[in-house]
């Protein structure tokens, strides 16, 4: 058997064995930026380097009640021929037990230069941010419990991660395979007060499940790595891919003392959170396309108080090239 072999039944298999026993996805939104975007063509002979928009309806369930849908706007554009840009801006639904909210997300932009282009592979780096439209301390309406009007919502509830990110990353990529890697960094904290004391009963009737939200109180999240493996399947008019999305958090999230306000390192936030992937997509002409992906989450970490848990995600997805 060689290596191809080898590494197509790694990714295949997982995909397959744990569709229903998927935890969550970590994912802050920086493995869909610049040279971490997943499906990436590579033709040596086209140039797929034009301008692009893409509206994409994105829904995730995530390991506790709150469902959270998001409608996304994705533009692409060249600056130079092996330079460019990208702009993103979602808006996020989110409906769970404790409260529905919305709002519009966090504004990612990012730069990305083709720094080697062969007849066989590009290899290409991306600097990036992402800047928050709130401070992650939406309030809850008291729409489903009464008592809870105008307490801080958690984090799974909030549609921005209130902080302001750097993001660096870089990826190979073939006509077959996609690697890419990236970090990303919170480089503020954010402002959610969320205090599952608060929503103890009678505010809220269970108060095992009000306890599974985990304390937030001005988080600073830590630094997260990804790294994205991925192989493509493509044809004249449509093209699928499988793949394995790590990302490994490698420092402790911090939140504040209520008391002292002084910041302590939270057990459990570190390690990795694994999600294998797979997708379609079907391409009308070279300018407009049609895209389905679906991620379903294999491991996670054992804390998550920013929120960004899922069981699975999927998201449905139109492109236009101009």
């Amino acid at each position: 058997m060689n290596w191809k072999k080898l590494v197509l039944i790694l990714l295949v298999y997982p995909l397959l064995y744990f569709t229903a026993r998927g935890q969550g996805c970590s994912d802050a939104g920086f493995c869909t930026m610049g040279a971490m975007k997943p499906d990436q063509a590579y033709n040596n002979k086209v140039n797929f380097k034009l301008r692009s928009i893409e509206l994409s309806y994105y829904r995730g369930e995530s390991t506790l009640t709150p469902i959270i849908t998001v409608i996304n706007l994705d533009a692409g554009f060249s600056i130079t021929k092996n330079l460019s840009g990208q702009f993103k801006l979602p808006y996020y639904s989110v409906d769970g037990t404790l409260d529905k909210s919305s709002g519009l997300g966090d504004i990612s932009l990012s730069l990305t230069q083709r720094l080697i282009n062969t007849e066989k592979f590009d290899f290409s780096a991306t600097l990036g941010t992402k800047i928050p439209t709130n401070n992650s301390d939406i309030v809850s309406s008291g729409a489903k419990n009464p008592l809870s009007k105008g307490l801080v919502l958690p984090m799974y509830y909030q549609t921005s991660l209130g902080s302001i990110d750097l993001i660096v990353g870089a990826s190979l990529v073939s006509s077959k395979w996609l690697v890419a890697t990236g970090i990303q960094m919170a480089l503020t904290a954010n402002e959610n007060t969320w205090w599952a004391k608060e929503w103890l009963p009678p505010v809220y009737p269970s108060e095992s499940y009000v306890r599974s939200y985990d304390d937030a109180n001005l988080l600073k999240r830590g630094t997260d790595i990804m790294l994205r493996v991925e192989r493509n399947f493509r044809f004249t008019k449509y093209s699928f891919n499988i793949g394995l999305l790590p990302i490994f958090r490698i420092s402790k999230d911090q939140i504040a003392d209520r008391a002292t306000g002084e910041y302590r390192k939270l057990d459990g936030t570190t390690g990795l959170a694994l999600t294998a992937l797979g997708g379609f997509a079907y391409n009308f002409n070279i300018n407009n396309a049609v895209k389905f992906s679906y991620g379903q989450k294999i491991t996670d970490r054992d804390v998550n108080p920013d929120g960004l848990t899922r069981h699975n995600v999927m998201i449905l997805a139109y492109l236009f090239r101009f």
